[in-house]
């Protein structure tokens, strides 16, 4: 076991090279495309669910918000899909750092506010102002609602980032605690064991939430500004 907890965190190195685009790459190859005319049954799995999400998702959106519909779909499944490689041993998670989830979250937040300005300019400005406002709290409250509009992609980030990363660093203690109680009460350890396992089953839920309500944020910022 490494004695850092967050040795697991540091990006990849082959050759003086990180691997981290490799990384990010690599679980688009996960899903299967089919050609055929009637599918196999992981494939009639992956386009169900893929229908069940879009659907769910997408139905509180007008003509011009469902356009986003294959980058939102795109989004969660490129989410959840790193979320549960990185519960693999020895394997890197892209999500666990705060830069790559700005990334993300930064341009699609961009993305929702120009529409909202583009499409509906007067309802995004009123947006900055609640009705009823006195006179003399204006300025105060465009002030504070101009911060919150621009917390929201840090605020996506910063979730997505502190979830995954407490999962890790949990599984990485209890299971160093199960390797340490082995040697002094084998009683402990199967405890401390079937507690890792748990833990395990709870981060895959985990992972998945994740993914979704980081998209289902980004739909809702969107719903709102179109």
């Amino acid at each position: 076991m490494n004695e850092n907890l967050f040795t697991s965190f540091v990006t990849p190195m082959m050759l003086g090279l990180p691997l981290a685009t490799f990384i990010v790459l690599f679980p688009s190859l996960l899903f299967p495309t089919s050609n055929r005319l009637i599918n196999n049954r992981l494939i009639s799995l992956q386009q169900w669910l893929l229908q069940l999400m879009s659907k769910q998702m997408m139905s509180i959106h007008n003509i011009k918000g469902q356009t986003w519909t294959l980058m939102l779909m795109s989004l969660i499944l490129f989410i959840g899909s790193t979320n549960l490689l990185g519960l693999l041993p020895h394997s890197f998670t892209p999500t666990t750092q705060l830069s790559m989830n700005l990334g993300m979250a930064i341009p699609l937040w961009a993305g929702t506010v120009i529409t909202g300005f583009r499409n509906k300019t007067k309802a995004s400005l009123a947006h900055l102002l609640p009705q009823g406002t006195p006179t003399p709290l204006i300025p105060m409250l465009v002030i504070i609602e101009t911060i919150s509009l621009f917390i929201q992609p840090m605020a996506l980030a910063v979730r997505l980032t502190a979830n995954i990363t407490a999962g890790h660093l949990l599984i990485h203690l209890i299971g160093g605690a199960t390797f340490a109680l082995m040697k002094i009460s084998t009683t402990a350890a199967f405890i401390t064991f079937i507690v890792l396992v748990l833990l395990t089953i709870l981060e895959f839920a985990v992972a998945m939430i994740q993914a979704y309500v980081f998209t289902l944020l980004v739909s809702l910022y969107l719903h709102d500004n179109t």
